[in-house]
């Protein structure tokens, strides 16, 4: 089993009542609340923390949110090129630039062509579909929005496997008359890829290609489900079964000395769903082709968040939605959730969210790497951190 280290890093500074009043803090709180001093004090954090895991062997995912509270990573590429540099051992996961509100694919598959020879072959690139107010924050028609992100990926794909001279492609949504990128990708054929989905024909679409499938607080019932589609698909093709290395899930988790300072801890995290998930009607119900036909008017009457409505550490746990205590209390949760949903081979780890500090994050990645990652040397799993 892998261990990845995801860090969202949001913006605790920002005054309660701002928050509280503001319709949105996605897309449309002002930027003026954005202290670009506080901002780069979290970046040089975030670097420390970077830098452990790559001494201590917990691999790293960034990822992309643009124009909100919610994150600092507006831009994958710049920060995970600076995490190839400066790291030398871990993967690193790009989870992931968001290719449905980018109009040039090729320019993806460039930049993330240059990073992986930058790391050495040490990239896995992952696709993210957006959200509406990514949408809306990039100017983006969510109308056939998956069908315009399968062309993407398909365009990147034949970017970074294609060597022998350029090459023209004519979609329905892209069009290039001379495709050349280089740097070719450092590995081969090309990085692993990975999406981020709970939808039902999105995982089987993924198990037909073999991508990795990783959910985000799927818990147990639709994680299953989930993996039972990609199962079920390749299935139906005539394909091998997959392995645990094909499914991925993504968890708040924090890991301390005994159960009771983690949980302790642990709490500070979900202020993350508390305000990060809040957008305007516009973008939260009424975007069109957000939602599939048969599940629009439910939103439009109740809201489409999917933010859990008992944010306690304890209910957090016993839906499958954390991770939470002493090293060894933090492995049964990982085995049991495991066993639960037929088999996960990587788990990705939220640690440094809403107000848990740089020291705390610390300390729970050292421990989730010398007495969490060895209990699960014999699994098929592997983990990072967020």
């Amino acid at each position: 089993m892998e261990l990845w280290n995801h860090c969202e890093n949001p913006y605790p500074f920002v005054p309660a009542e701002v928050l509280d009043a503001a319709p949105s803090v996605r897309a449309s709180l002002p930027n003026r609340y954005c202290d670009p001093a506080i901002a780069a004090g979290l970046y040089e954090e975030i670097w420390d923390e970077y830098r452990l895991c790559d001494e201590i062997g917990l691999h790293i995912v960034t990822n992309e949110h643009h124009s909100g509270i919610n994150n600092l990573w507006a831009a994958s590429p710049v920060i995970t090129g600076i995490v190839a540099q400066m790291t030398k051992k871990v993967r690193i996961l790009s989870l992931g630039t968001l290719i449905t509100v980018r109009p040039d694919p090729v320019r993806v598959a460039t930049e993330y062509a240059t990073i992986d020879v930058i790391s050495r072959g040490r990239l896995d690139i992952g696709f993210v579909k957006s959200g509406a107010t990514e949408m809306v924050s990039g100017d983006t028609n969510p109308m056939r929005i998956r069908e315009r992100e399968w062309e993407a990926i398909d365009l990147i794909d034949k970017c970074q496997t294609t060597h022998d001279g350029p090459f023209s492609w004519e979609g329905k949504f892209f069009t290039h008359a001379h495709v050349n990128i280089w740097p070719r990708v450092w590995q081969n054929p090309r990085p692993e890829y990975w999406a981020a989905t709970s939808d039902l024909p999105t995982c089987a679409e993924l198990g037909r290609r073999g991508y990795v499938n990783t959910l985000l607080f799927g818990g147990y019932d639709r994680t299953r489900a989930c993996y039972d589609a990609y199962k079920a698909a390749r299935a139906e093709a005539g394909l091998p079964e997959p392995g645990e290395d094909r499914f991925s899930y993504m968890a708040f988790c924090y890991v301390g000395d005994t159960d009771e300072e983690a949980l302790r801890i642990g709490q500070k995290i979900p202020w993350f769903l508390t305000v990060s998930i809040k957008s305007a009607p516009q973008m939260s119900k009424f975007q069109p082709g957000q939602l599939p036909p048969e599940l629009t008017p439910a939103a439009w009457r109740t809201g489409a968040s999917k933010r859990p409505t008992d944010l306690s550490v304890e209910t957090l746990i016993r839906q499958g939605q954390m991770f939470c205590g002493n090293p060894d209390t933090v492995v049964r949760q990982i085995k049991e959730f495991r066993q639960r949903v037929g088999g996960v081979g990587r788990i990705i780890m939220m640690t440094r969210q809403g107000f848990v500090t740089h020291a705390e994050a610390m300390k729970s990645f050292n421990l989730a790497a010398r007495e969490v990652l060895p209990q699960l040397q014999d699994l098929d799993v592997s983990v990072a951190a967020l």
